[in-house]
């Protein structure tokens, strides 16, 4: 069964309600994102290599991956509501563990385990696609993904300044004190919702093969996300390790304050999401692109000018957002019943090409320093663009 009809009134979601989605789902996507401005206070703190410090990124990004697969498909199983603030104080009890973490060892163990059940963001993205009036669920899911983009980005702002101020735990620490709050208010303001039609655990992870088989868009819009993700991941991993370094030697808040730039990239969310309700998708992929590989040009002008760098990272941004978006105005359509398990689908993909990119980026920057890096980050750009020309055939013929 490929999918099931939710009844849940299309008006249940204000405005209101969506922007505590937002800062909801921004909390739980910007939890695995505290690391990287903090890499080198980690590592001196915990005792290991900057390279090792570095492995978090990657960790986090595969527990994310895997959250994705066995919990996501469970809001088309579940009550949504209990599924997402359930996992959200599970993610608040993996910050606890970071923030509390006495070595290396016990600051994996909290990164995987919020990696793991910070996946709640994804329920609930969906979740504002099914509650909203069907002309305007772009916006509706633009405007909570500008929300997750914005927690991202400011996560490692957050992140750097908060070090500054009482040590790189700060941060977990008192994420996982916000976690909770918003767990609590977002049982409290979300409406019911669940399918009609129970389904059991392993006939939802099969038809999550099925699901990717019986629709080619699905296939092809999630390694378009997955290669563009895995280019920008690419920069994330090892852009630390160039500001901290001998060139621009730059503290921790810092570092974290460049993470400010890609609050444009948030913004394009929501621009992106109206652009597909207009129909505009593929036009905005394609434009987002020729960003994409336009900031891998001005970051390689980047190895001895910040200007460069901030103007790449600003595109890249940008960039990401604008791709994301319009892929899943692509995905939510092809299945309305199933937007969960679609959606565990394509983020899967998403995150496994985050965390294969993150480990390219830190392998090119063993290698080849921030010229291999930007060499890295241009190939799987240009392979991004080759997804999307695939795409558009697929689109064409249907």
């Amino acid at each position: 069964m490929h999918s099931t009809q939710t009844i849940t009134p299309a008006t249940s979601l204000t405005t209101p309600v969506l922007l505590l989605m937002a800062v909801a789902t921004g909390l739980c996507a910007g939890s695995n994102y505290f690391n990287q401005p903090l890499l080198h206070s980690i590592a001196v703190a915990l005792d290991v290599s900057d390279a090792t410090a570095a492995l978090t990124v990657t960790v986090s990004q595969l527990a994310y991956a895997l959250g994705l697969l066995l919990f996501v498909p469970l809001g088309d199983m579940l009550e949504r509501r209990s599924l997402a603030s359930g996992l959200m104080l599970l993610a608040a009890a993996g910050l606890f563990i970071s923030g509390y973490a006495g070595s290396f060892a016990m600051l994996v163990a909290g990164t995987v385990m919020t990696g793991l059940f910070s996946v709640a963001a994804q329920t609930l993205v969906p979740m504002a696609a099914t509650l909203s009036e069907p002309q305007r669920s772009g916006r509706a899911v633009g405007l909570v993904m500008s929300g997750l983009l914005s927690g991202i980005l400011l996560a490692r702002s957050a992140a750097g300044l908060l070090s500054d101020l009482g040590g790189w735990h700060t941060v977990y620490r008192a994420a996982g004190c916000l976690m909770v709050l918003l767990a609590l208010a977002l049982w409290h303001a979300l409406p019911a919702s669940r399918n009609p039609v129970a389904l059991r655990y392993g006939q939802v992870l099969r038809s999550l093969v099925a699901l990717a088989a019986h629709h080619p868009r699905l296939r092809s819009r999630t390694l378009l996300g997955a290669l563009t993700f895995a280019s920008v991941s690419v920069l994330l991993s090892s852009t630390t390790l160039l500001l901290s370094g001998p060139v621009f030697a730059l503290g921790d808040s810092q570092i974290g304050l460049v993470g400010l730039l890609g609050v444009a990239g948030a913004m394009m969310a929501s621009v992106a999401g109206r652009l597909n309700d207009r129909g505009w998708g593929t036009a905005t992929s394609a434009g987002c692109l020729l960003l994409l590989l336009v900031s891998w040009g001005a970051l390689r002008l980047g190895l001895a000018s910040l200007p460069w760098i901030l103007l790449g990272t600003l595109l890249i941004d940008i960039a990401l957002a604008g791709i994301h978006i319009s892929n899943q105005g692509v995905i939510y359509q092809l299945d309305p019943g199933a937007r969960s398990r679609i959606n565990a689908v394509y983020m899967t993909g998403y995150f496994a090409g985050a965390a294969t990119g993150s480990a390219l980026g830190s392998l090119a920057w063993r290698l080849g320093g921030w010229n291999g890096v930007c060499v890295a980050g241009t190939v799987l750009a240009l392979a991004s663009a080759a997804a999307l020309r695939y795409d558009y055939e697929l689109a064409r013929k249907r």
